[in-house]
């Protein structure tokens, strides 16, 4: 687990962002981290999100040019939590404070929308949240009533992942998503039917949660055809591929 949270960590610093570079989305790649050779033991909230937060956490901590200031800040109206804010940052070069939420995702294409796996999450429903709510937070007069010095802070949106598509099927892929232009290096996995798992070309191999982005280099016994519950896989050529259920995306709804 250490040696896999470490890859993990590597992956999150020099993947691109699901979408084109544009503010207010950033990847971490051109700042000057001085990365860790080992981590301590990560004793937190297991879910893929959480160890995702807490590995850019680390990071923002190790940057040259970066004041690690506050994480997990509460915004509360009349004691009502309206949220928290994922990171508060310093620009040393240039002083100015800066807002980041962090967000890793793995989305399947069908009927021209970008689904989760579980089908209860979208791609278009998550980036509306995060755009018009969670980088809006430090912009709340509530928030600034009782954190003045956070007034004008730059807002910046990391989300990573990767996005999937079926390719047993005539499939037209989206370049855009709110109009926000999609990152097509990030458009890489496949995804496919239960049904039509004998189409697949190579043995996979199940992924554990904390490798769904990195993957895996261990290949004991390949998968048998899921049933009735979709499996996130990799293949020894390094494909990822999701399998999922004959009813999904509906089986989510």
């Amino acid at each position: 687990m250490m040696e896999s949270q470490l890859r993990f960590l590597h992956w999150i610093l020099h993947s691109p962002s699901l979408f084109e570079l544009k503010p207010p989305f950033a990847q971490l790649q051109p700042l000057d981290v001085s990365l860790p050779s080992a981590l301590p033991p990560y004793q937190g909230n297991k879910r893929l999100g959480f160890l995702y937060q807490h590995l850019c956490s680390t990071l923002f901590q190790n940057t040259k040019t970066i004041d690690f200031v506050e994480e997990e800040l509460q915004l509360k109206d009349h004691q009502r939590t309206l949220g928290a804010i994922d990171f508060m940052l310093r620009n040393t070069a240039e002083s100015n404070y800066q807002h980041w939420e962090v967000a890793i995702k793995f989305y399947l294409l069908c009927d021209g929308l970008w689904y989760g796996p579980n089908a209860k999450d979208r791609l278009d429903k998550k980036l509306h949240h995060m755009l018009n709510h969670q980088l809006k937070m430090s912009s709340n007069e509530a928030f600034l009533a009782t954190h003045p010095q956070y007034r004008n802070c730059s807002e910046h949106l990391l989300m990573q992942g990767r996005l999937y598509i079926n390719p047993f099927l005539d499939q037209v892929i989206p370049q855009e998503c709110l109009g926000y232009s999609l990152n097509a290096l990030v458009i890489k996995g496949y995804w496919c039917f239960a049904h039509q798992w004998a189409q697949i070309p190579e043995p996979l191999y199940a992924l554990e949660k904390h490798d769904w982005a990195v993957g895996t280099s261990e290949f004991d016994t390949p998968i048998q055809e899921p049933q009735d519950r979709f499996v996130h896989a990799q293949s020894k050529s390094g494909q990822f591929w999701f399998i999922v259920p004959d009813n999904w995306p509906h089986n989510g709804m």
